[in-house]
């Protein structure tokens, strides 16, 4: 009988890692993310499975929790085929080769430093180098389309499904032959919300004998989209309107978008003050210009923007500055600019120069659009601190800070549930990517407003698929 197992995203939101395993010993992974966050040391642990005995991998999207251990899974000796749609693999190599990079300067930093105090070997390596990142991109990748099957393995074929959570996202309906008659299950990846700012609404599946579903946000319904949006309206245009500048700290992966989304809108309809609009981070432009690429996959709105302007983003006041030099022009102009820099939880990046520079001014604005981890400097700053620290100097806090919920990219525990209701059929249903406490209320929920038991996913388990 086939069975389930994860190694990753059990009980917690990051490192997914499922393993569905078939008659005779096939084994199909669906992602390989990387652990975030209080996890992540896991990352540094083994798999929990042999990579030499994985037959295929499936990528349901291009996040770094879905995809960051993928260099690590090739260096151990995987050496299977890699699918995905098309996007999700531009995506993904954007993200690894940041991720890459970021742990090689970490090493160094940590290399020059241990040297100093005679302990270089007490230094652990990254977990994988750029050329690792390329070393992925040797393995047959097979490009997918929303909608048809393929086969992936004798007697095993899958389908990906737009899961409207950022681009190339997927739900995948795998279909199998056990010698009983066939079987579906799908994993949901991440599902994305119902209203549309650039990814288009959730498609639906109609049925599955298992669902393995994430739960993020099973605890809670976000706030209304519209409601953050008109919040966020009204904090640009008084903040320009009295002569000041608007810092956001941004995820270069779909928050970032909508942003300029968001903010091409205001500027067709007149709303926008005079300003200049920075795209500031290096990442984000480059998963921008992926995301104008293709177009055709994301919501009308974003669609009639590139019909009418050849580009869905670009509009007149938006300046994209890859280079440092000119991120640090940024900092001369001291009203009328509207600044989106990395990282979006403010660990590192552009973001910081421009918090020394502008946060003391009491005419700027700061907005969050994201969250924000404890022992950060944007949960220090959505936390009320009237001083913060950059390299090692401290700022004075003037600026207004503003927290705009409401711009998640995933599912709510309404649109959870309204999702699982579509189906026509649906056997078991398995919760994984999720904290514990928010899987055991959205498992309390389902058997109420479902009649469905959940089972929550351990770590390594195995559990039968009849």
């Amino acid at each position: 009988m086939a069975y389930l197992q994860s190694f990753g995203a059990d009980e917690v939101v990051t490192g997914s890692c499922h393993m569905l395993v078939l008659k005779g010993g096939r084994r199909i992974l669906v992602d390989c993310g990387m652990f975030q966050g209080k996890e992540e040391e896991r990352n540094f642990e083994p798999f929990g499975f042999d990579p030499k005995k994985v037959d295929a991998l499936l990528i349901t999207h291009g996040h770094l929790d879905h995809v960051g251990r993928i260099p690590l899974l090739v260096k151990q000796g995987f050496r299977g085929p890699i699918y995905a749609t098309e996007p999700t693999f531009e995506i993904a190599d954007i993200v690894l080769r940041d991720s890459a990079k970021l742990m090689e300067e970490e090493y160094r930093t940590r290399y020059r430093k241990a040297q100093r105090r005679g302990e270089e070997e007490s230094v652990r390596k990254p977990l994988y180098t750029v050329e690792d990142v390329e070393r992925v991109w040797l393995r047959p990748t097979i490009h997918v389309e929303y909608g048809k099957w393929f086969r992936v393995l004798k007697g095993v074929r899958a389908r990906y499904r737009n899961a409207g959570h950022i681009l190339g996202s997927a739900f995948i309906e795998i279909e199998y032959d056990e010698g009983e008659g066939k079987k579906r299950i799908v994993f949901s990846g991440d599902l994305g919300n119902k209203v549309e700012v650039v990814m288009p609404v959730t498609e639906r599946a109609k049925t599955a004998d298992n669902l393995v579903i994430e739960s993020t946000y099973g605890d809670r319904e976000h706030r209304p989209l519209k409601e953050s949006i008109q919040e966020f309206k009204k904090v640009i245009i008084y903040t320009l309107l009295n002569r000041g500048n608007v810092i956001i700290p941004s995820f270069a992966i779909e928050r970032t978008q909508d942003i300029l989304c968001i903010l091409k809108q205001m500027y067709k309809d007149k709303e926008l003050p005079y300003c200049k609009v920075f795209l500031d981070t290096p990442m984000g432009i480059r998963t921008t210009n992926v995301f104008n690429k293709y177009a055709e996959q994301l919501s009308s709105r974003c669609q009639r923007f590139y019909r009418e302007d050849g580009d869905v983003f670009q509009f007149s006041r938006l300046i994209f500055t890859p280079e440092v030099e000119d991120s640090k022009r940024i900092n001369e102009i001291d009203r009328g600019a509207i600044i989106i820099a990395g990282s979006g939880m403010c660990t590192g990046g552009r973001i910081l120069h421009h918090f020394k520079h502008q946060i003391w001014n009491k005419r700027n604005a700061v907005i969050f659009v994201g969250y924000q981890a404890h022992g950060t400097i944007g949960r220090e700053l959505v936390e009320g601190a009237k001083w913060i620290k950059i390299y090692h100097e401290d700022i004075r806090v003037r600026a207004s800070i503003h927290t705009i919920n409401g711009f998640s990219a995933h599912a709510d525990q309404d649109e959870l549930i309204d999702w699982m209701k579509g189906f026509k059929r649906l056997g078991n249903v398995f919760l994984v990517h999720g904290e514990l406490d928010k899987q055991l209320v959205l498992q309390k929920v389902m058997k109420k407003r479902m009649d469905k038991k959940a089972v929550i996913v351990e770590e390594a388990k195995k559990y039968p698929l009849p």
